[in-house]
Parts: C-alpha cells; structure tokens; sequence
C-alpha cells in the first residue's frame, strides 16, 4: 500500500481521526488529543531519524502504537535488542528502531505480507487512543 493509500486508509477506516504534519511526520490522533498519536508516517530522511533509510522512492515508514501485551507478544519481553533488524526491509513488521519501549511498531511501505496485520495492529492502537480519550474526559 502506498503512503496516500495508507494515510487514506487511516483517515477513513477510524472516526474522528484527525492529522497533524510536524518535523517530517504525519501524526494521527484521536479527536483533539495531543498527548499521543496512535501511529505515526514518515516519509523523508531526517537528521535525526535516518535509519531506515526514507531517501528511496517511495518508501514510507508507518509507526504504531499498540498494548504492551501486544509488542510483547510479537517481539518478547523488555529490552528488544534492535540490532537484530534491518530498519531498511520492506513490508516487514519490526519494533520501532527509537521507541520500541513505548511498544511502538514499524513496517516499511506495509504490503502483501503485512497489510492484514497492520490494519489489526492499526485498529488496536486507535481502540486504546479512544480508551484514553474517554478516560481524560471524565470528571
């Protein structure tokens, strides 16, 4: 799937999804919350984010925030050793190469071997963003 497919996707499979454009990164949240996106998308090579490599055409990376129990399950338990990946791989899940302990995932333009658990994985990173925004607004 490519990024204006992806960001499609996002914005129209989810209600109340709204985007912010910040240092190179789409972020997408529930409603008004700021606090946390629920996944990110990167598509250029910054300076302090470069190590997949995002200067190929066409290549985005999709960043996903999911339950800890999830991150877990598809990676093991705390610290993930990163050095076992390669962040530049497409279509392939793998802890977020900065912020794998805040169980955030990543795939490179997600494809024919990822796209179906990506969408899960998308769709349980928004349940727990619009957990969190029914526990801030209350009382």
């Amino acid at each position: 799937m490519d990024e204006s497919s992806m960001i499609t996707y996002i914005t129209e499979q989810f209600a109340d999804v709204e985007t912010v454009n910040s240092f190179g990164y789409m972020f997408f949240f529930y409603r008004d919350e700021r606090k946390l996106p629920f996944a990110t998308l990167l598509a250029a090579d910054y300076p302090y984010d470069h190590v997949s490599h995002l200067d190929r055409p066409g290549v985005y990376r999709l960043n996903i925030g999911v339950s800890k129990q999830t991150f877990q399950a598809l990676f093991g338990s705390d610290p993930v050793d990163s050095r076992g990946y390669d962040f530049t791989a497409l279509d392939t899940l793998m802890p977020h190469p900065d912020y794998a302990a805040q169980s955030f995932v990543c795939v490179l333009n997600p494809g024919h071997e990822t796209l179906i658990q990506v969408q899960s994985l998308l769709a349980e990173a928004y349940a727990l963003a619009v957990r969190r925004y029914a526990r801030r607004a209350r009382p």
